[in-house]
């Protein structure tokens, strides 16, 4: 996608050939910096501080920081400690034990001595294929939009709403849930975008916005708590969200608050998709309520906010009173029930058992 005219992925190999370079999410959308990943550790931080976040980056992430770690030292038992490593650091995401095992599964028959290699070609072909699985999602989900916009007066919007980062910054390009609406967009139909600030982390307003910003799509911040607002008044056509895990019955675990935006577009008949990469769904879970993890991170993200003062300073400043305990559930779950349709690579799916199993056998039989 484009950034400023130019077009950048999120994760890249460095000069050298070896080292991994990444957009520091963390600095958005008030400084575009790269930061070079030399070593595991680096990648290990990278997803834990998310510096990357999303869980087809965190995916993709993982994949490059077991190549890094196979740079250092390739036998079983240094791999072995990179995977445990780098799986502690999120343990939401699904695409994080998927491209690890994907790693491990590669590396295992190899002698140590074409690991290295072997590592650094598997993590750029899972790369690779992210960008073309949120093209297929992109491909899936733009006649959704242009069914909506064949409904309304010539020249009439499209409006949109999403929750948290589903953008390309949350992937390796193109983004799940935006992939779609970036489609429908340089096809021109006329798209407009309710961006939800995403509290706590403010995803939406610090990522979202930013990357709709600079491709030229037409967008407006909103705070977390309007979409229902939104929806009573028919100023939301349809609602995009994205993934962290999807359980083999189609329940859907996303940011936290995303469940409350399926409870509003069902009590005012939106329609509400889920833009769902196939290395997201965990053919091992099947009810997302009880079976999910939900990460629950540092206080600080909820009584602390970051932003640019008037003078261009970036400063974090306390917005809770001294003392107060603070909670922070990062996720929840959305149950199937919710949700209009999966938007996938191989097509737009009911969120159910026997959908997705049809659209995905090999992974059934790979879960089995």
């Amino acid at each position: 996608m484009q950034v400023d005219g130019k077009a950048f992925r999120t994760i890249w190999l460095g000069a050298d050939g070896e080292s991994v370079e990444i957009i520091d999410q963390t600095k958005l959308p008030h400084r575009f910096e790269i930061v070079t990943l030399e070593n595991l550790d680096d990648a290990a931080r990278a997803i834990a501080d998310m510096l990357v976040r999303g869980a087809p980056l965190i995916g993709a992430t993982a994949a490059y920081g077991m190549a890094l770690a196979a740079r250092a030292e390739a036998s079983d038992q240094a791999l072995s400690a990179a995977y445990e490593k780098l799986h502690a650091t999120r343990p939401t995401a699904i695409n994080l034990r998927w491209a690890l095992d994907e790693i491990m599964r590669v590396l295992g028959p190899l002698p140590v001595s074409e690991r290295r290699a072997r590592a650094y070609s598997r993590a750029a072909e899972i790369a690779d294929e992210d960008v073309e699985i949120n093209r297929g999602i992109g491909r899936a989900g733009l006649p959704i939009i242009e069914a909506i916009c064949a409904g309304k007066r010539p020249g009439e919007t499209v409006n949109i709403l999403t929750h948290c980062n589903a953008g390309w910054l949350a992937t390796v390009d193109w983004g799940t849930a935006t992939a779609p609406i970036y489609m429908a967009h340089e096809a021109g139909i006329p798209v407009h975008v309710w961006v939800d600030e995403t509290r706590p982390r403010n995803q939406g307003a610090s990522l979202t916005a930013w990357e709709l910003g600079h491709h030229g799509v037409p967008h407006t911040v909103i705070a977390d708590n309007t979409g229902g607002h939104l929806m009573q008044h028919g100023m939301v056509d349809m609602v995009i969200v994205g993934t962290d895990r999807t359980t083999a019955s189609g329940d859907v675990c996303n940011k936290i608050g995303t469940y409350l935006k399926a409870l509003a577009a069902r009590d005012n008949g939106v329609p509400f998709y889920v833009g769902l990469p196939s290395p997201t769904i965990d053919f091992r879970v099947h009810d997302g309520v009880k079976e999910i993890p939900i990460e629950e991170r540092s206080g600080d993200e909820v009584a602390k906010i970051t932003g640019r003062t008037a003078a261009g300073e970036i400063e974090t400043v306390t917005i809770v009173p001294d003392g107060s305990p603070v909670a922070n559930y990062a996720f929840d779950v959305t149950p199937a029930r919710l949700v209009t349709g999966l938007i996938t690579e191989r097509g737009v799916l009911a969120a159910n058992r026997e959908a997705i199993a049809a659209a995905f056998p090999e992974r059934v039989q790979a879960a089995a």
